[in-house]
Parts: structure tokens; sequence; C-alpha cells
């Protein structure tokens, strides 16, 4: 393959991003060798939502040098005012044949497209396979809410986080649910086997009210969003199978409890956002009803019910459609309009609970959300308040994400403002484990090229969920290869595996808390927890007994955000390095600039820096370049004013 140059502008400023707006003229720029001899360019792009394939003939200056101008409406002139497109460039050169007398001047075509391993561009013949470049159009007014951004997240399982100071209100247990009240060394509820059936209905005894007394601890930390696991009414600890979206479950404190969190939380400058499940519901639920609880006509008892259209039943009542096949999770038919209306209209759900204060929504795999659903709930979100964001778990690149038949719009207005970003857990976690920093970049790069910048400026960046074994234990634990749950249950660090756990984690975490976007800490990664997969990354917070040097890390990373918000909520994004098991970029604006760089080589890594700076991990100030020894990381302000 031959290494070329191609470059798409807006009104002369070159995109660092391939995505564009519907109002906006590209310039598609080339630049190729010229031995090549090119004779003619054209910008061939392919529409992903059509399949339609235009062709735009390219000026040449003659000297390997093409370009065009289009109207990016163009591109999507079949649907609306966004659209997924690729693109490449196809050349036909002098070819090395002699002329025949059919053919004047032989050539021979080749197409300029993208490294299949980077997104440089190379040269290489059509048979070799096409990598064509991506190109994101979105609508004109397409945005996101700007307040939340440069700040820190933190997400809480709110069973297993604090059960309140004396004085709190202490809920009583339902008559069906089991009480845990070993907090510190008890062990939760498991299958034998992973995937196994489990009532989840075992309780430690976190509420609401607990996570208000603790608010001062997120405040320490730089918080500035609270994102509750769930808290509707339901069966379970974790609240994934809603029982009644109308209601805030009892056992967490109830509406009163969730109402006075706000309130506090407010004072201290944290939105408190809730994590909607709107995909299904508990079979034990006001909707379904499977299990005659609620004081209603569920759509499994009768086909009168008034949620039986909301459900899928194949033969009613025992077959119907659920959450991976989980019976306990009947799936909800979210495209009908009944239940749209129920959670999206006018006094609706969403409304209901953002009028008390609710300043956003994360919402549960929200690939299976049909696209009606999301537009309606976005729309009434923005109604309620135009400032509150919504995330949705997408666990892979948003911008091609193809699911139940259809790509995923995601970004093209309408319907997210942005997700939690499992690409950047993945390529922290690797490269810190592994030293791949290769890789590491390029999975970077990909998710700040594919995305608009509004989007990547709110990416809920986590190394770890309720989903996801605990960061530290990623990091440095035993394989759980091998194990069963009985084992993992049990299974603790040694003190050398959680020497190392910590120092990679912290590695990790000046990753985490750099990169664009917005760092989400799962409850007690600041302390320390361990853990494998759930349930035994659900324990209970260990207060008291946290790792010091990792809370001190927390707490410095997250006040510099703070005191450096502008920075980090809409500096650039600029690599220095990213080989030899070294990664090293910059976040910068004209005033001022932060220097990381992390080492997993095994020889030292010199950051070149010209200037003054002060190192924020140590409080020390220098001058010129640093040496980041192995294993180590450095976090280095300078200020250009």
């Amino acid at each position: 393959m031959i290494r070329s140059e191609i470059s798409l502008s807006v009104n002369g400023a070159v995109l660092d991003c391939d995505v564009c707006r519907a109002g906006d003229t590209l310039t598609v720029s080339a630049s190729v060798p010229l031995e090549l001899e090119a004779l003619r360019g054209v910008l061939r792009v392919y529409c992903d939502d059509t399949g339609e394939v235009l062709h735009l003939a390219m000026k040449t200056d003659g000297n390997g040098r093409f370009g065009v101008d289009v109207k990016a409406s163009e591109l999507c002139r079949s649907c609306a005012d966004s659209a997924l497109c690729y693109y490449c460039i196809e050349l036909d050169c002098k070819s090395d044949e002699a002329p025949s007398e059919e053919v004047i001047l032989p050539t021979r075509r080749l197409l300029l497209c993208k490294s299949p391993d980077s997104h440089a561009p190379v040269l290489c013949e059509e048979n070799e396979g096409i990598h064509s470049f991506q190109l994101l159009v979105i609508p004109d007014g397409a945005d996101t809410p700007h307040g939340v951004r440069g700040g820190v997240m933190y997400h809480i399982f709110v069973d297993r986080f604090y059960q309140g100071d004396e004085g709190s209100p202490r809920p009583t247990l339902r008559d069906n649910a089991v009480r845990n009240d070993d907090w510190y060394e008890g062990i939760p509820e498991h299958p034998s086997v992973r995937g196994g059936h489990l009532e989840n209905n075992e309780f430690f005894g976190g509420t609401l009210w607990g996570v208000r007394d603790k608010l001062d601890h997120l405040a320490s930390l730089g918080v500035t969003v609270l994102y509750l696991s769930p808290v509707f009414r339901a069966y379970s600890n974790h609240k994934y199978d809603t029982g009644d979206y109308e209601t805030v479950d009892e056992m967490f404190g109830g509406d009163e409890a969730l109402k006075a969190l706000i309130e506090a939380a407010k004072v201290r400058g944290i939105r408190v956002i809730c994590d909607g499940v709107f995909n299904h519901t508990g079979d034990d639920s006001r909707y379904f009803n499977k299990r005659g609880r609620y004081d209603a006509l569920g759509a499994y008892q009768s086909k009168s019910s008034p949620y039986y259209p909301w459900y899928k039943f194949t033969d009613h009542p025992n077959k119907y459609a659920s959450w991976w096949g989980i019976g306990t999770l009947p799936a909800v038919d979210s495209s009908n309009p009944d239940y749209i209306d129920y959670i999206c209209g006018e006094d609706g759900i969403l409304a209901k609970w953002m009028r008390l204060g609710v300043g956003g929504w994360r919402l549960d795999v929200a690939d299976e959300l049909d696209n009606a659903f999301l537009d309606a709930l976005y729309a009434r979100v923005k109604k309620e308040d135009p400032d509150a964001p919504i995330w949705g778990e997408v666990w892979e690149d948003a911008t091609t994400k193809f699911a139940y038949g259809k790509r995923r719009r995601y970004f093209r207005g309408g319907q997210l403002d942005s997700v939690m970003n499992y690409p950047f857990r993945t390529a922290i976690l690797d490269f810190v484990k592994y030293g791949s920093a290769e890789a590491f970049g390029s999975s970077v790069e990909d998710i700040l090229k594919h995305y608009p910048k509004h989007a990547t400026a709110m990416l809920m960046n986590h190394i770890g969920t309720h989903d996801t074994p605990r960061a530290i234990t990623v990091l440095a634990g035993k394989d759980p290869q091998g194990y069963d749950n009985e084992a993992l249950a049990h299974m603790r660090m040694t003190k050398e595996e959680y020497t190392r756990g910590v120092r990679y984690l912290s590695l990790a975490v000046l990753l985490q808390f750099s990169l664009p976007g917005i760092p989400c800490i799962y409850y007690g990664d600041e302390a320390g927890m361990q853990g494998y997969h759930d349930p035994f990354n659900r324990r209970p917070y260990p207060w008291g007994r946290e790792d010091e040097t990792l809370l001190s890390l927390y707490r410095t990373l997250g006040m510099t955000r703070m005191r450096h918000r502008e920075l980090f909520a809409n500096g650039s994004f600029v690599p220095i390095s990213m080989g030899k098991s070294a990664v090293a970029y910059a976040r910068e604006n004209e005033k001022e600039e932060l220097y990381v760089a992390i080492n997993r080589s095994a020889e030292p890594y010199t950051l070149k820096i010209s200037g003054a700076w002060q190192n924020i991990l140590t409080k020390k100030h220098g001058q010129g370049d640093v040496t980041v020894a192995p294993d180590e990381g450095v976090w280095l302000y300078v200020d250009r004013r």
C-alpha cells in the first residue's frame, strides 16, 4: 500500500472528527504521489441509510491534488437531515501497459481509502479490499447540555451504599425480603453457577436517606452528577424488575427520601439522575402481575388488562417475550402508543419524577428501545428541562450500532445526548494491564473520530459498573476462569496482588479522569473495593475501611477537574505518544494545558514540555522535560496565561 493524504474541511477549517452538519458545505481534498500520474479523481459516497451511492467528479491541479465541494445535505437527501455515510476516492492512473488500438491511454483504478488498522489514508488496488472512511451527517441544531460537561459522575447501587446516620429513617423490610446484617463481611446471595436462578431478594439495607447522609463524601470527590441505580418499587435488590414506575421503593425510603436527596444534592451543586428501565418490567408488577401481589388487573392475569397490549405473548399467559429469556423480566413493546404515552406523555412517568427534581436519565439497554420511544422520551425530557442529560447504555461504537435489524441513530438528533463509554473502559484496562499503548491509541481515536464533539464531551467514562467486575480485580486479581461462583465469592487478592492493583488502578484513573468526557466513579472504587462478576461486584461500601491512598488520589483528581472545569469540558485532546508501552497526551485550550503520561514499559519515558509546570499529584513545580519511571504516571499542569 502507498500512503497518501486526505482531508475534510468546512469553511476552511479542517474537521478533526468524521462528523459534519447537514447545512455544511464540505471540501474533500486529497493528495497523491506524482509518480502515480493520477488523471482523474472521483469521490465515491455510500449512504448506509438508503444504499445509494454517489459519484462526484473531483477537480485536479495536475500536481497530484484533487478536490470537490459537496453540500452535506446532498449526502442525506433521501433520509431527512442526517445520515451515516462511508466514502473513498477512486483514482484513474496511467497504466504501465502499452496502449492498444482500442485504448489510446490505458489506465488502472486505485482507491484512496482508510487503512485497515488506523485512520490513515492509503492507496490500494480495488481487489485488496476497501476500508472506507466514515462520515456522520447530523442535524444543524444538534447539541448537548453544557452544564454537566467537565464534571464528575458517581454511580450508586442504592442497597449497598449506606444505611444512614443515626436518626435517619430506617425503612422496614417487606415480607418477601431477606436481610443480610453483615455489612462489612457479608457475601451477597449467589447461584451455584453463573446465570443460575437467583431470587435477588436479599438486602443489606442501603437507602436514599443513607445516600443523602453521604453527600459530603461525594462533594469531596468533586462529584457534580449522582447516578442512582433504579429506585422505583420492585421485588429485587437491584430494581431492574420494575414493579411500579409511580412509586419510589419504600425500602429505599419512598418518594420522600428521593425528594430529600435531590434537594440536599442541589445545595452542593450535584444533579441527581435516575436509571430508566423501560425495555422490560418485572413479572411481579402492577402491569404484568404474575404473582398477584398488586391490586391491579395485570397482563398475565387477563387479556382484558389495559396493560396486555404492552407485552408480546405467543401463548397467553405463560409464553411471552422477555429480556434475554429471563421469565421474571417480561419485555415491553416500547413502540406501543399507550406505553409511550404512559412513560413520555404530558403527565407521564418522566414528567412526574422530573417535576420532583430528577435531573436526567441513564437508559438501560438503550439498543432495545424502539426509535419512536426514544424520540418521545427525548422530547419529553428536554421539554421538562432542556439541560437534563440523557445517557444510553451502549457497549459498542454508538454511531455504527446495529441492533434488532436496525442501524441505530442515537447521535443524529432527538434521541441520546451521549452513552456509557465501554470502548474507553476496555482500552484503559487493557493498556494498564498489558501495556498495549497502540491498541489504546487506536480505540480512543476511533471514538473521538466517529462521535460528534458535543456527544464526546458528555461520554460516561467508567472503568467499572454493576455489570462488570471491579476494575482493581480486573487489573491485578486472579483469572476467574476455572473457578465456580462459590470460590469467586470468597476470593480476595493477596497482599502482593492488592499492592499491584492499587498501583495499576491509580494509573487507570489518571486516564479515566483526563480523557474527553465525564469520569464516572462506580461506588467503592475509590475505596479499593474488590469483586468479580455480579453479585460480587455489588458488596456494601466499606465505610471507615477505605484505602486512603486511592481515596486521596480520587479526591485530588476530582477537585482538579473542578478548578479547571473549562479545560476538561471543552479542551482539545492532543495525542503525543501512543507506542512502546507509553501513552502521553495533552488537554489544552488557549489559557492552560494538562499533560498526561502513563509509562507501562520497562524503561523510563521522557515527556517533552516547554515552560514551567506543576505536578498535580505531588504538588511540585518544575520546568522543561519530565522523566516518567516505569509503572508511573503524571498529571502536569501548565498555565499559559
